[in-house]
């Protein structure tokens, strides 16, 4: 049922995004099938459907509007937790003070809402993991860490398929990788839309994001540049 209403919300999203971005001749023919997926209800169902929904996106869509489509497709943090970090940034114009208190934020979170210990919070802030990421010149480079709820798993985790499995926050991924279903990592603009939402709402501004590094690509993280 989780991973249904996962699918419904993620349909309903990205319908939205193609509508706005590119219309809606161009919408039908992204989702089509998407209905006949949803009424088998199967992971492998949603993951088959989604290599063929890239396909056409692909195909059909400009990069940059593939990756407009995309971005407005991810799961968003709550701006109320960011609205001390937008005023913050008003106040001061300071991109590093704001990338400290998202450090703060996350630290709080792995260890009040995930229960990690010190050790375990260490290596990931060592890594440059985690919400804030970190400031490159003018860049802020962005990873993911694994999976919530994995997270304890990946780090204990030595085969280099199943780690990328944990890792990923995405169904649909996790159901794909190590199985031969070749997913465009234009997808993986959906989990960069997450910190593009996240800087132009602290900043009141556009940002750029390019995918750097992801796991549906073979890579070991997912590594997002953000320009803002």
């Amino acid at each position: 049922m989780a991973s249904m209403d996962f699918d419904r919300q993620w349909l309903a999203r990205l319908s939205r995004s193609l509508k706005s971005i590119v219309g809606g001749d161009i919408e039908r023919k992204v989702m089509a099938g998407s209905g006949e997926m949803l009424s088998e209800g199967t992971p492998e169902a949603s993951a088959e459907w989604t290599v063929q929904t890239m396909m056409r996106l692909d195909e059909l869509l400009t990069s940059v509007q593939k990756r407009d489509v995309m971005t407005g497709c991810a799961c968003c943090y709550p701006q109320s937790d960011l609205e001390d970090v937008r005023q913050a940034y008003r106040n001061s114009g300071d991109i590093d003070e704001a990338i400290g208190m998202l450090r703060g934020k996350f630290v709080s979170f792995l260890r009040d809402r995930l229960g990690l210990g010190d050790d375990l919070i260490g290596q990931i802030l060592a890594a440059g993991w985690g919400l804030a990421g970190v400031r490159e010149d003018d860049v802020i480079i962005a990873t993911k860490i694994p999976k919530s709820g994995s997270i304890v798993d990946y780090f204990r985790q030595t085969d280099p398929i199943r780690k990328r499995r944990f890792y990923c926050y995405c169904p649909r991924v996790r159901d794909s990788i190590g199985k031969g279903r070749r997913i465009s990592q234009t997808y993986c603009y959906c989990g960069a839309g997450f910190y593009k939402a996240i800087w132009e709402y602290i900043l009141d501004r556009p940002v750029d994001v390019e995918v750097l590094e992801s796991v549906l690509g073979g890579g070991d993280v997912c590594r997002i540049a953000v320009r803002p």
